[in-house]
């Protein structure tokens, strides 16, 4: 299977698409502003403890406060609190060694938080998920640092590897390999992708993590909470560190400074395949080059089609996602009305474990299927199911269909499901049913043309509009367009972008930096305002004279 990476940065988002043979299988939109991502370590203080939650309100800076559970303390949380309270008595020292600290013994499981906790306490917490809708983050003290082969967990001492790697003596070769190379009250976990990995590559991943915790222990001796002591990569660099493979084509990227990030950690972690990492810099938008933007339109909504006609509904609450599988108009259907809602259901199952990907689905999930009386057929979809579930890297739990035809799922959620919108409100009425004449629409783009080059003095730039319209305007061996850049010079562009609507626009300049046409409306308006007191001045003149 091919799989592309394509990073779409604009100067608000980064927008991560994976395709795997051509079809769109996962979209991550980050803001370019955003934090609280996953994997982050702050210095916090416990503002509250709630003893009836058995858990803790903890100030990490974010406008709610953060949630910590005793469960999320971790095991080793007595080690961890006596090395926090070395370091910071510490302070402007040598910093601490956690090689040279004696480990403490563990917390009971079933213990309370007022045990270890006290209000105003000083905690290093790492988001385990990020806010979602009205709630703060939720944080973990059982921090780890997460490589391509490895994962760095501090205060443990313990190696653990994936149950994935199936082969006996290779699972005997990693856990000696890594305990020659381990220090001290550090734990390793090592993942999937280490099979087969040479020391070399291992020891040198393992320094990278070892380097990002000494980093913020660093800041943890002069910061003061609530501050951030480390920052996870950008989730461009988090998502091929957790998906690259040998599989990989290609990685796209339309920006230099994101190109050469994601380049770098290519270049060390597979040297041999840096050369998949390409800057694109035509001038059409990457995600219409790649048939991207056409596939979110199709893919997003509350209704989405799938092959032979048939289709899902997808309704999602607070607390749950509740999905619908009709079968619609099908074409080829069978006669035989239990093998054709088989057949349904089986398709139906592929588009869902897609969507699951493709939004970040999560929390509860209940699917209704189309009703089969064979018991063989359901266990059968509940086997395929598993089975499509199986490369979701997402933790997740599955149950057979009850009788009433629903299956339940449980999907890891770790941060909001991605809702795009993909009906289009005309930009001319807002909805309200009575549009502008769509003939002056090219009228209007003229004098927008007309005051860029003569007024705001720009001649180079691209105006990006609606393919419908771009095709509209170089209609003909005379086109619109042949005859504006006759007029105001040949230096400015009109290029089709999927993701405007009907009647939209928007202008980038030689650097693609976008240009604010806000000041036209309020020249014209101030204009006009000129036009009326000159009219009253004319009109005050002549009752003047009258008079």
């Amino acid at each position: 299977m091919r799989s592309d990476l394509v990073v779409d940065v604009t100067p608000t988002t980064i927008n991560t698409a994976l395709t795997e043979d051509g079809r769109l299988v996962s979209l991550q939109r980050e803001s370019r502003d955003a934090s609280y991502a996953v994997g982050n370590l702050y210095l916090a203080k416990v503002k509250k403890l709630m003893p009836g939650l058995n858990a803790a309100f903890v100030n990490v800076g974010y406008s709610k406060d953060a949630f910590l559970h005793y469960l999320d303390l971790g095991s080793q949380f007595n080690s961890y609190a006596q090395f926090i309270k070395m370091v910071r008595e510490n302070r402007g020292k040598k910093p601490v060694s956690i090689s040279k600290l004696k480990l403490q013994p563990d917390i009971s499981k079933h213990g309370a938080v007022a045990d270890v906790l006290t209000q105003g306490q000083e905690l290093i917490v790492q988001v385990a998920k990020e806010p979602i809708s009205t709630k703060g983050p939720r944080l973990t003290t059982e921090i780890s640092f997460t490589g391509r082969f490895l994962v760095l967990t501090p205060f443990n001492d313990k190696i653990s590897i994936s149950q994935k790697i199936k082969d006996h003596a290779e699972k005997k070769r990693l856990r000696s390999l890594i305990e020659s190379i381990k220090p001290k009250n550090f734990g390793i976990i090592i993942r999937t992708s280490a099979e087969n990995k040479r020391a070399a590559e291992l020891n040198t991943e393992l320094k990278v993590l070892l380097k990002s915790w000494e980093d913020a222990i660093a800041k943890l001796q002069y910061s003061d909470p609530p501050s951030l002591l480390y920052e996870e990569e950008s989730r461009a660099v988090g998502e091929i560190r957790d998906i690259f493979n040998p599989e990989f084509e290609s990685i796209t990227v339309n920006d230099a400074t994101v190109y050469e990030q994601i380049h770098s950690y290519v270049s060390l972690i597979a040297p041999d395949r840096s050369e998949i990492v390409k800057l694109y810099t035509e001038e059409a938008p990457i995600f219409d080059k790649f048939n991207i933007t056409r596939q979110i339109k199709s893919s997003f909504g509350k209704t989405v089609s799938f092959r032979s006609g048939a289709y899902i509904i997808i309704e999602s609450t607070e607390a749950l996602h509740v999905i619908d599988v009709n079968s619609g108009n099908r074409s080829k259907a069978s006669t035989d009305q239990e093998s054709n809602a088989l057949n349904v259901n089986l398709l139906a199952a592929e588009e869902i474990a897609r969507q699951f990907r493709l939004r970040d689905m999560g929390g509860i999930i209940v699917i209704d299927f189309i009703d089969m009386a064979k018991a063989e057929h359901r266990q059968q979809l509940y086997q395929h199911m598993k089975e499509l579930m199986a490369k979701d890297r997402a933790r997740h739990n599955i149950l057979p269909l009850s009788k009433f035809g629903l299956m339940q799922i449980t999907r890891q959620r770790v941060r909001p499901a991605l809702d795009i919108v993909t009906e289009e409100t005309c930009p001319s009425c807002g909805g309200k049913g009575v549009v502008q004449p769509s003939l002056l629409f090219t009228e209007k783009l003229k004098d927008k043309i007309d005051y860029l080059v003569n007024s705001l003095k720009v001649v180079n730039f691209i105006m990006y509009v609606h393919p419908f319209v771009e095709a509209y305007l170089k209609k003909g061996l005379i086109s619109d367009y042949w005859k504006w850049r006759r007029e105001f010079g040949r230096k400015f562009k009109i290029k089709a972008d999927q993701s405007l609507n009907y009647l939209e626009y928007r202008v980038f300049d030689h650097e693609h930096n976008e240009i604010d046409l806000k000041e036209e409306k309020d020249t014209s308006s101030s204009s006009t305002s000129k036009k009326e007191q000159r009219s009253r001045n004319r009109n005050a003149d002549k009752n003047e004279d009258n008079s």
